[in-house]
């Protein structure tokens, strides 16, 4: 799954996000916590039964790149960074973003691993109060784990309960029937379709706009051990 491909220049490494503008002159809603600590100063670890999500570190860009740079995972995501110094640089804008309240970046840690093999990306919009678009990937040695469902379901469980937001979006190309079957399994519902708003290697494509609300999210989470995810859904913010 990849969110709309807008680039922005950060040293060494290009990213992108879902719209225009979106680090300009934007004014974005002030986000409260319930956390004793500000998740603007330092993102808290969340922790499942499979697998840890935390804070990117510098020390997980080789591990990144091994991971996400491979076609099987990248066919349906913007060029990630190529080599270990742009992850680096990409990790260092991350913490910079979140320092500011605009984004929050949880790298995937396996159990029993000690670096990132994937990350859930969130990016807080300032179009409407409460509202927040997030993305995944996750290296394919992993699909098929249950790491998704259960580490969807921290970041979402965060998003709605910790963070106050009421709705929370993703793009999916349609071709990605995994991506897409992904975010089906958390509760989201593919609200409308984009047509023609991502293109890779000069091949543009429709995506999905799939939507979880907090009050669905709230009503009952999805079933965790509906585990069979294969995904990449995908924001350079």
């Amino acid at each position: 799954m990849e969110m709309m491909p807008h680039r922005y220049d950060v040293p060494s490494v290009t990213v992108a996000t879902a719209a225009p503008g979106l680090f300009g002159s934007l004014s974005l809603p002030n986000f409260e916590t319930t956390h004793e600590a500000d998740w603007r100063e330092g993102l808290p670890s969340l922790v499942t039964p499979l697998c840890t999500l935390r804070e990117l570190e510098l020390s997980d860009a080789p591990s990144l790149l091994a991971h996400l740079t491979t076609e099987q995972v990248a066919r349906f995501i913007s060029p990630p960074p190529d080599t270990v110094e742009g992850f680096e640089d990409f990790i260092r804008w991350a913490r910079l973003r979140r320092s500011q309240g605009r984004y929050a970046c949880f790298g995937i840690v396996p159990l029993g691993a000690t670096h990132a093999v994937g990350m859930f990306q969130v990016r807080l919009s300032g179009y409407g109060e409460g509202t927040a678009e997030w993305g995944f990937v996750l290296g394919s040695a992993f699909w098929g784990t249950g790491i998704f469902v259960e580490g969807a379901a921290e970041v979402l469980t965060f998003l709605f309960e910790e963070l106050g937001l009421e709705r929370v979006e993703a793009r999916a190309v349609l071709q990605n029937g995994r991506a897409n079957g992904a975010l089906r399994k958390v509760g989201a519902v593919r609200e409308t379709v984009l047509a023609g708003t991502f293109e890779r290697n000069g091949q543009v494509m429709d995506q999905g706009l799939w939507v979880v609300t907090r009050d669905a999210w709230l009503r009952g989470h999805p079933d965790a051990a509906l585990s069979d995810e294969r995904c990449a859904v995908w924001l350079w913010s």
